[in-house]
């Protein structure tokens, strides 16, 4: 059953088109220059055919909550999961989301120029121009209150964002909002899964935002918890009224 995402509203970018695509667990909300939502849908029942496939020759891909090793012959999408999940401490499955999104945007990207898929809170996205996200927080008061301010790159980039406090996703930690960005997508959502699970309390927000630091391919980390947020990288944060 899916969750009421109701922010999904507050998200409309003005000069693309949203849709959705959904199968089985997995719920886009994508935006872009032209409804494309049959390509949507093939690339998310590819996407999963051979993460699934994968995870019949080598079942502790889906299953472990720890780094794994790969096993050859692996696609493509299998290989970034067990990257991104060696790289932040984390089983493969941390990444699953946010590189569903990655390879869904990617083959959209060759019909239109620009693309946002938002996978449950993992965004992969390509713009012409800078866009501002606003951080859900769940019960925070720093609840969309604070945006990110995503600069025309001329490439990709991920803003994937853990909760412990809401949503379905499995979290170890009690971080009301922890969103990581990076080129890639898989790697930022293994990374904010890793970071989530390290938050308890406000006086955890510093020693994860130093681990996550350290992660190559990282580029910057905001973690909300309560009151109190703490951010690292490259970022420009906008107050949101």
């Amino acid at each position: 059953m899916f969750q009421n995402r109701t922010y999904r509203s507050l998200s409309k970018r003005k000069g693309l088109v949203a849709f959705g695509a959904t199968v089985k667990e997995t719920d886009l909300h994508i935006q872009a220059q032209s409804d494309l939502k049959d390509t949507a849908v093939r690339s998310v029942l590819k996407a999963r055919e051979m993460i699934e496939s994968y995870g019949r020759t080598d079942p502790s891909f889906l299953t472990s909550l720890v780094p794994v090793k790969a096993k050859f012959p692996a696609p493509d999408i299998a290989l970034s999961m067990i990257e991104a999940g060696n790289l932040a401490n984390v089983g493969p499955m941390a990444a699953v989301a946010g590189a569903v999104a990655e390879f869904t945007g990617k083959k959209l990207l060759a019909t239109s120029n620009e693309v946002i898929v938002e996978n449950g809170g993992d965004i992969f996205m390509k713009l012409d121009t800078e866009a501002v996200f606003g951080i859900y927080a769940g019960n925070s008061v720093l609840s969309m209150k604070t945006g990110v301010r995503i600069q025309n790159q001329g490439s990709p980039v991920a803003l994937c964002t853990s909760s412990g406090t809401l949503g379905h996703s499995k979290s170890f930690g009690r971080a009301d909002a922890a969103t990581v960005v990076s080129a890639s997508c898989a790697l930022a959502d293994a990374t904010a899964t890793a970071l989530g699970n390290l938050v308890h309390t406000e006086s955890d927000i510093e020693g994860a935002i130093e681990q996550g630091a350290a992660i190559p391919g990282i580029l910057g980390i905001i973690i909300i918890k309560g009151k109190s947020l703490g951010a690292w990288g490259d970022l420009e944060l906008v107050r949101l009224s």
